[in-house]
């Protein structure tokens, strides 16, 4: 097994002392220097052939770490759902902000070897496009939903195959409120044609705002926790529509407990 910074366990929460006092005052302007710092050398070394396993995770719990000083409180929950499987599966879950990007890494890659699902648009984005392109995601353009599928089914199961997971968003956009019908069955029919476990995957990221002039650029309101909470793994037996709503039903069902 490869060496990295951190793994964490079964569950993780921010300490309370991980928070700065000078840096806690304007969230917003001190955690967006420590951010593009982080990301500007991520994508260098990756423009030039340096990226590796270790540098992406650490390059994501620099985020976290970042994140942490400014206020913002962090909760990782059964991890267990996946680093006790002996086999690479689709990670299926909600998409809120910019957040889980920079921080399923940190979470995930220390104990599976993972990639994403993304925009084909977001391998050309300055400071984090070359990073993210070095990871080998599958790419989609996001204009014939079948081309998409195809891909996703094409590429995805290879990469399962190679023994390498995938982290999918099945929305269209990111949204902080979860409506089922505009969340596809792409992960789940990935998951039956390559044969793997699905992994559920419920977050709350709204603490990452949508930016004015760039969605990826928003305020940080430290107001607002973070949680990311794993399902159990299962497998797909039949046409997946039932496996398809237990996922949406495990998303709901903690997106309901945070907001209580």
């Amino acid at each position: 097994m490869k060496n990295y910074a951190v793994m964490y366990s079964n569950t993780y929460t921010t300490p309370e002392d991980a928070k700065g006092f000078i840096s806690s005052l304007l969230p917003s302007f001190a955690f967006y220097p420590s951010m593009a710092k982080t990301a500007y050398f991520a994508n260098k070394e990756a423009k030039q052939g340096k990226s590796s396993d270790q540098a992406w995770v650490k390059g994501s719990l620099d985020i976290i770490k970042a994140l942490e000083r400014v206020g913002v409180s962090l909760s990782f929950d059964n991890l267990s759902a996946f680093t006790e499987l002996d086999s690479p599966c689709v990670f299926i879950g909600n998409h809120m902000s910019t957040l889980e990007t920079f921080v399923l890494p940190a979470i995930i890659q220390p104990h599976k070897p993972v990639t994403f699902v993304v925009k084909s648009s977001l391998l050309t984005y300055p400071f984090f496009g070359d990073l993210m392109a070095s990871r080998n995601p599958i790419a989609l353009e996001r204009t014939n939903p079948r081309e998409d599928l195809k891909k996703v089914l094409s590429e995805g199961t290879e990469k399962l195959q190679q023994g390498k997971s995938v982290i999918v968003f099945p929305q269209s956009t990111r949204s902080t409120q979860f409506d089922r019908k505009k969340f596809n069955s792409i992960g789940v029919k990935l998951a039956k044609k390559a044969g793997v476990p699905i992994v559920p995957l419920a977050l709350k990221t709204d603490c990452w705002g949508c930016g004015k002039f760039s969605k990826e650029f928003g305020p940080i309101d430290t107001a607002k926790k973070v949680h990311f909470s794993f399902g159990a793994p299962f497998t797909i037996e039949g046409t997946g529509k039932e496996e398809h709503a237990r996922v949406c039903d495990f998303i709901e069902t903690s997106l309901e407990k945070w907001s209580e």
